[in-house]
């Protein structure tokens, strides 16, 4: 089943169901983790915006945008994940978030990318213009380009109040042995890596310790770049899924994610609205457990 028809069979039941932030336990309603150092809870599927969001805002776009970030919010996410490098998202983020009220809703992160202390501070002051806000939820350091000078910043705008978490980011697994150093050696609030069913290697030694140091972690590039649905197409979804509450191949990447209790959120890219609801019930009912996960690998390996 591909992803456009597991989008149809569910579509009817999911596009009838709004499901609110959960209250633990709830099969009905989206799961939480804590962030580790403030306690706040976030819903485990987020959004990202690359290429979804960098658009013009033509008046079929927009509508379709909107609807998007609507029925995000009504079904309970909150993380919105955006970069400067990603064109005009965070100016589409910052108009369309504005013009439907839901900025408080939301849990907006960015980046900065860039080196030398003012011209991080001048692309931050730009991603709060264009995100028309006054405060950023979480600042993450991109690629750990020029990172010691720009999380001094990130913990000082911390402090003034402008930013409220602070994180690193990275999307080479080439860059893990950097990653850990830092963690080791540097405080900071989120990490954000890829891992997916397709690029593992953060699980070795990262993971844990990010858990160990109490640091959240955003999971990019959920379905590996697009990757997983093309290891998986035309072939049917295993029988075995619906014991994790599993309808599509989209919530099969997206469970063996957040089961791992290390990940706090992942944050698959669309702008379709019928794969929002289809990326959202990944977050919903039970998770697989570890002997599970393995088999996932197993299948998904052999293909």
């Amino acid at each position: 089943m591909t992803r456009r028809e597991a989008a149809k069979v569910i579509g009817g039941t999911a596009a009838a169901l709004v499901f609110p932030v959960s209250v633990e336990g709830d099969s009905l309603t989206m799961l939480t983790r804590i962030i580790p150092c403030s306690g706040e809870k976030l819903p485990v599927i987020g959004l990202g915006t690359w290429r979804a969001f960098d658009v013009d805002l033509t008046a079929e776009i927009r509508s379709q945008l909107e609807d998007v970030l609507s029925r995000f919010v009504e079904l309970g996410g909150r993380v919105i994940d955006s970069s400067p490098m990603y064109g005009r998202a965070e100016q589409v983020i910052g108009e369309l978030t504005s013009s439907l009220g839901i900025r408080e809703k939301l849990f907006l992160a960015t980046k900065v990318w860039t080196r030398g202390k003012q011209n991080g501070i001048e692309s931050m002051e730009r991603s709060l213009t264009l995100f028309r806000t006054n405060r950023i939820d979480l600042m993450q350091v991109h690629n750990l380009v020029d990172v010691n000078t720009q999380l001094v910043t990130l913990r000082e705008w911390k402090q003034q109040g402008r930013i409220r978490y602070t994180g690193i980011t990275h999307y080479e697994s080439g860059a893990l042995s950097d990653i850990e150093k830092l963690i080791r050696s540097e405080k900071f609030d989120f990490l954000q890596i890829n891992y997916s069913l397709m690029e593992r290697d953060a699980e070795e030694s990262v993971l844990p310790l990010a858990r160990e140091r109490g640091i959240a972690v955003i999971a990019n590039r959920p379905f590996g770049a697009g990757d997983l649905f093309e290891k998986v197409r035309s072939k049917p979804l295993p029988e075995w899924a619906s014991e994790f509450d599993c309808r599509s191949w989209a919530q099969f990447f997206l469970k063996w994610i957040v089961a791992n209790p290390a990940i706090t959120c992942a944050i698959p890219a669309t702008d379709k609205s019928r794969h929002l609801e289809d990326n959202v019930q990944g977050g919903i009912g039970r998770l697989p457990d570890a002997k599970m996960r393995r088999r996932m690998v197993e299948m998904v390996s052999s293909l």
